[in-house]
């Protein structure tokens, strides 16, 4: 059996009713934290703790260029991936300033980018292949180079549980991958470009109507490859770091890491996980709503409620990064506030 196959592990159930008998008695009306108090209760069920906590974030960033570059379908080079990459190491990037404030380990990972050989400190290099192929003429990448891709998440969930790390956040860098997420969200979902594709890093109108061409033909091009199989539909139009980004989230619920799913191309990689292994989703809270056109559909699909709705953009694991804040106040509310009886505050409500 393929390892994403295996089984996940189950969140704690005594330890999620704890957590919700906790919090019925904190010094506030019933519910009124709302999703603060969601978020809680499912860490602690995730955690199998009384004390949930996120003291260490792990952020890893997963690398990959794009073939359907050769399409015109970006507002910036190909070059820009690789640049990249040197100012996640340098610490110039903004995941880079997130996982300072927030005291994570950030892990940059090259899963095959376009470009010579090269060294750059605090970057992995593994380069399955120089980018995906042009997926409007034929696969992206062969089913082999797309399992090596995911093993190569896997890894790094595993890296990051051997440092005991808290939860996980993966990002992603690729020029074209939203075009390459919009494609693959239009075969998860039975939808055509123009209902999930949206302006990526700020195409014009023109050239959004030619991406959403573009993504259409390549839906008609592999639609007898893939059918119904999510693998499949990963290798026809995906990115390495988009597969390397599914097989992170797996290996997380199998090891029992809670993970924050980032944006549109996250999600994208959130649902080909979550077709996959169903019980990943368990282990799973989403930092943010994208302004990309097609986050929301996806959202939905995976049943999910966004933490954040700040209109971003970006990539990178940024609007996840963003969350780690909002999470890190819900653990310290839940742990730290009074309760009634601590508090000598009456907690039952006037009958009328």
């Amino acid at each position: 059996m393929t390892w994403w196959f295996a089984a996940c592990q189950k969140p704690n159930e005594q330890m999620k009713q704890q957590a919700i008998a906790r919090q019925l008695q904190l010094t506030k009306p019933t519910g009124s934290l709302a999703a603060l108090e969601n978020i809680a209760i499912q860490l602690a069920a995730l955690q199998g703790t009384t004390q949930p906590n996120i003291e260490r974030p792990w952020i890893c960033i997963f690398a990959g260029d794009h073939g359907v570059m050769e399409e015109n379908i970006s507002a910036y080079p190909q070059a820009v991936t690789r640049q990249m990459l040197q100012n996640f190491a340098t610490g110039g990037a903004c995941i880079s300033v997130i996982a300072r404030q927030y005291q994570a380990h950030l892990q940059v990972v090259d899963c095959g980018s376009v470009g010579e050989a090269y060294e750059y400190a605090g970057v992995e290099r593994h380069c399955i292949r120089a980018g995906t192929a042009n997926f409007a003429k034929t696969r992206a990448m062969t089913e082999q180079a797309c399992a090596d891709a995911m093993a190569l998440g896997r890894q790094s969930v595993e890296d990051a549980i051997a440092q005991q790390a808290s939860i996980y956040v993966a990002g992603e860098m690729g020029i074209g991958n939203t075009c390459s997420a919009s494609a693959l969200s239009c075969f998860l979902l039975q939808e055509p470009a123009e209902a999930l594709t949206g302006i990526g890093t700020g195409i014009d109108t023109a050239q959004l109507q030619h991406k959403k061409q573009v993504i259409d033909a390549a839906l008609a091009l592999h639609q007898n490859y893939v059918q119904d199989d999510a693998f499949k539909a990963l290798c026809a139009v995906g990115g390495l770091e988009v597969a390397a980004m599914v097989g992170a989230y797996i290996r997380c619920a199998q090891l029992g890491l809670p993970m924050v799913v980032d944006g549109f191309i996250s999600s994208a990689a959130a649902l080909v996980a979550v077709r996959l292994n169903p019980q990943v989703r368990e282990w799973m809270l989403f930092g943010h709503q994208s302004a990309e056109y097609g986050h929301r559909r996806l959202l939905e699909a995976l049943g999910a409620q966004a933490l954040l709705h700040l209109n971003l953009r970006l990539g990178e694991g940024s609007g996840a990064g963003a969350a780690l804040g909002i999470i890190q106040l819900a653990c310290a509310l839940h742990n730290q506030m009074a309760t009634f009886a601590e508090a000598a505050v009456i907690g039952e409500k006037v009958s009328l």
